[in-house]
């Protein structure tokens, strides 16, 4: 018997389009890579995968993804407009169909280009039922969701940094809803994903990149419409 991960996959998502994994999904793909790229966007470069390169024109995949950079959810009107509106606000874009491997067969990879020139490379599968899964980000390996504020940093692997971040937000009162702890094969940094109950101020998260072993920190509200950022 198949287990079912979430309500989702069996009633599937309020939203605009035919397909819950090619339209609900690939929204919210597109809003993702757009909270992690957090500054204003120049252009997008798509490259699909598997079914996403097959049925992108068709099943609405190419508006979706569109939408998601533009900030709009899944259920958003202006899905249908999102090509339009994405012209008309001077997005630039491009889909470029290709092979990614052996990754889910709705899986796509973001470029993106900030206006001043910042490259933010998110690659992510839409899994069923409007559900997604970020995997990797800027070469790195991730896991997560984006159904939690999330809290992703990239650091040095150094003895004590995980408990040292954990403190900081117990201190200030964030709870943690998960933690995954990544390491870079071959390499000496590592990552960790965070997905806490709500976003920390600012003055936190200034104290978790201000430790001596942290490079970045990529902070996702899942409040956050973000619409202002295109």
């Amino acid at each position: 018997m198949k287990k079912v991960n979430s309500i989702f996959e069996v009633l599937g998502p309020v939203m605009i389009g035919p397909s819950s994994s090619h339209t609900a999904g690939a929204a919210r793909l597109g809003k993702l890579a757009r909270d992690i790229c957090n500054g204003k966007i120049k252009k997008v470069r798509f490259y699909l995968h598997g079914s996403f390169a097959k049925t992108y024109k068709g099943h609405g995949t190419d508006r979706a993804l569109i939408a998601g950079i533009l900030g709009y959810e899944p259920d958003d009107e202006r899905l249908r407009d999102a090509i339009n509106i994405a012209s008309e606000q001077g997005l630039k874009y491009e889909f470029i169909l290709t092979d990614l491997g052996l990754v889910h067969p709705n899986t796509v990879k973001f470029m993106i280009e900030d206006i001043n020139g910042k490259i933010t490379e998110v690659t992510g599968s839409s899994i069923g039922g409007g559900s997604v899964m970020i995997t990797d980000i800027n070469g790195f390996e991730v896991k997560f969701t984006g159904e939690y504020s999330t809290i992703i940093t990239n650091h040095l692997d150094k003895r004590g940094i995980i408990s040292e971040v954990s403190g900081i937000l117990a201190h200030n009162r964030i709870n943690i809803a998960n933690m995954n702890v990544l390491r870079n094969s071959g390499a000496k940094d590592a990552s960790m994903i965070i997905e806490v109950d709500s976003i920390p101020n600012n003055s936190v998260i200034d104290m978790i990149k201000e430790l001596d072993p942290m490079k970045s920190v990529i902070v996702i509200n899942k409040e956050r419409s973000g619409e202002d950022d295109v």
